[in-house]
């Protein structure tokens, strides 16, 4: 029996006795989260997690465990948009710069930031220059040079590569020399830190990657499963949804400072959010929990234990509905965006006021306190960072009545008497489907007694968070196919500037069977309206006070339109064992893992 297993029955029969002595029962479901980026349950301040110094030598420090419950899929971060394959990715493959918890930029592969004051931002933001680190070494032992930044853009740019990263704005990257790399925009960019910047922009060696781009690109296994990097570990093996295992990198440029201090380092996936936070922090068997949602009435005895501790950083994640504005009953072109007007949703499509009325009758304080405590804030914005609009703000009140008013104005009514209303003659019955996990079951159940209230059945399922999110979309699980009505769960943006994750929501960002479900767009919402004023937003400068309108424009349309409705403005909690040190800031803003080697053990 895997450990997973003996600690769900644990979970479980710890459950039982409490419902025992209350004289109640007490059902719950399994766990399971988010996408792009997803956390979720309390927070509590850390014993010592501040930066330790490193000393000795590098690898001294044994076997660091982590536990990802959405276990991963791969390791090649271009080939995937779900966070669990992003991680693993992370601990390998670098970009030239990252974010950091305060979301500032660091040099990672670079030897600084580009500015305008340094020459490496063109005066009319046509182009960014690069500046490389001397001296790096992939994991083979080979140089790190240009030419590979400019073979990460290449295998990005052929669409059948499948790459779920977005280099639309890029005309070419070019190399100046081995250390030296320049990206043209095909318009200027005023914000020019996406490409290359975070761990969804790595980059990838020519060499070991050069047969993989293209239409064959899934298949490369090898390559995916193991990449050649420059980060401080190396992948040793990879059985996807279960385990990751890592040696450290013997070519790394920290070794001669001792970094990184763990010798190896491994993923095990699998069980549920529970049952990884009882393992670090009440049993104190494992390293690092990552995205606890768990209720904060269970995740706050087991901290009390004195085993571990949670972290947890507020950035921009959403727990959210998606509304398909496609038919996925449609056999022959399941929730396929044609761009005709046709194959669309019967109910949603183009019906933004029926929408409303579901956003109405939602109590989202209501949803934050059943599933999140203080890790949990009530929204009505996709972007509920800074700029955040106010427009939408009745969201935050439930109105029943309200709700029933405007279906009954739209003429969705109960013509037969059953108890559920119909529009156009369609009984208004949606299946609701998101990840296993006792969270998101007690928000459902939650959501389909409001909707019960004016009308409407809401059919909850959840499957199993490592295929609902597996960027690779082998399973019809997966959240890009959109197999269902609605679909709920959370992402976020991996920059503090919200432009890389608005664009998110253009028509080009559609998935689709021929660019093998990638895009973010998973609503399947066309608008060229909101297509243009994300171009405006691109070519708006940083210091401009109308960069800040457009966003709330994006923000209230992308909503008002009812391809969204946001629920909880959520901070992403992870778990640490108290004898870790060095990790500082809970980073949401890149890879939580983005300072790995930096990390020490007491």
């Amino acid at each position: 029996m895997k450990r997973w297993q003996w600690l769900s029955l644990f979970a479980a029969f710890a459950l039982f006795l409490a419902a025992c002595a209350t004289g109640t029962t007490d059902t719950t479901a399994d766990g399971g989260t988010a996408t792009t980026s997803d956390g979720a349950a309390t927070t509590a301040a850390p014993t010592d997690t501040t930066a330790a110094p490193t000393t000795g030598e590098a690898g001294q420090g044994g076997d660091f465990l982590a536990f990802q419950w959405q276990g991963p899929s791969q390791a090649n971060s271009y080939l995937s948009t779900g966070t669990k394959d992003l991680l693993a990715g992370s601990l390998v493959l670098e970009p030239l710069a990252e974010w950091s918890p305060a979301g500032e930029l660091v040099p990672a592969l670079a030897a600084e930031i580009p500015t305008q004051e340094n020459g490496g931002i063109a005066e009319d933001f046509s182009s960014i220059t690069w500046t490389l680190k001397e001296g790096v070494l992939w994991s083979d032992g080979t140089p790190f040079t240009a030419d590979d930044v400019v073979f990460s853009w290449e295998y990005c740019s052929n669409e059948e590569t499948g790459c779920t990263s977005d280099f639309t704005t890029v005309e070419s990257v070019v190399a100046v020399d081995d250390q030296t790399v320049t990206i043209n925009f095909i318009e200027p960019q005023p914000f020019p830190f996406i490409h290359f910047v975070n761990y969804q922009y790595p980059v990838i060696q020519r060499a070991q990657f050069q047969d993989c781009v293209g239409a064959g690109a899934a298949a490369c296994t090898e390559q995916n499963f193991s990449p050649v990097g420059t980060g401080p570990y190396v992948v040793t093996e990879l059985v996807p949804e279960d385990v990751v295992t890592y040696e450290m990198n013997p070519n790394y440029r920290g070794i001669p400072e001792g970094k990184p201090f763990f010798g190896t380092v491994t993923i095990e996936g699998g069980g549920d959010a529970e049952a990884t936070a009882r393992s670090v922090l009440e049993i104190g068997e494992g390293d690092y929990a990552w995205n606890l949602q768990v209720a904060p009435e269970i995740v706050a005895p087991m901290e009390a234990a004195g085993n571990g501790v949670v972290l947890t950083a507020f950035t921009s994640n959403v727990e959210h509905l998606n509304f398909n504005m496609t038919d996925p009953a449609d056999d022959g072109d399941r929730s396929v965006y044609t761009g005709d007007g046709t194959n669309t949703h019967p109910v949603f499509y183009e019906n933004p006021d029926l929408i409303r009325a579901l956003s109405m009758a939602i109590n989202r304080d209501e949803l934050v306190a059943v599933g999140y405590g203080p890790a949990g804030v009530p929204t009505c914005n996709i972007w509920p960072s800074e700029p955040a609009s106010t427009n939408l703000d009745w969201c935050l009140t439930q109105d029943i009545e309200g709700a029933n008013a405007l279906l009954d104005e739209i003429g969705a009514v109960d013509s037969d008497g059953d108890g559920v209303r119909e529009w156009n003659g369609i009984p208004l019955e949606f299946d609701v489907v998101t990840s296993t996990n006792a969270v998101r079951q007690s928000n459902q159940a939650l959501i389909e007694s409001y909707w019960a209230e004016i009308g409407v059945v809401a059919n909850m399922r959840n499957e199993d968070a490592g295929l609902f999110f597996d960027g690779t979309c082998a399973s019809d699980a997966c959240i890009w196919k959109f197999y269902s009505d609605i679909e709920m769960f959370t992402n976020g943006a991996t920059s503090p500037d919200p432009q890389s994750y608005m664009v998110g929501y253009t028509t080009d960002q559609i998935p689709t069977p021929d660019t093998a479900w990638s895009g973010n767009n998973m609503p399947r919402w066309a608008s060229e309206e909101y297509d243009a004023l994300q171009a405006e937003l691109e070519g708006t400068a940083l210091d401009d006070p109308a960069r800040n309108d457009l966003v709330i424009q994006l923000n209230d349309l992308v909503v008002s339109s009812g391809a969204v409705v946001p629920l909880i403005f959520r901070g992403s909690p992870s778990a640490f064992a108290t004898s870790i040190q060095g990790v500082g800031e809970l980073n949401g803003w890149d890879s939580e893992y983005w300072n790995i080697e930096e990390w020490t053990r007491s």
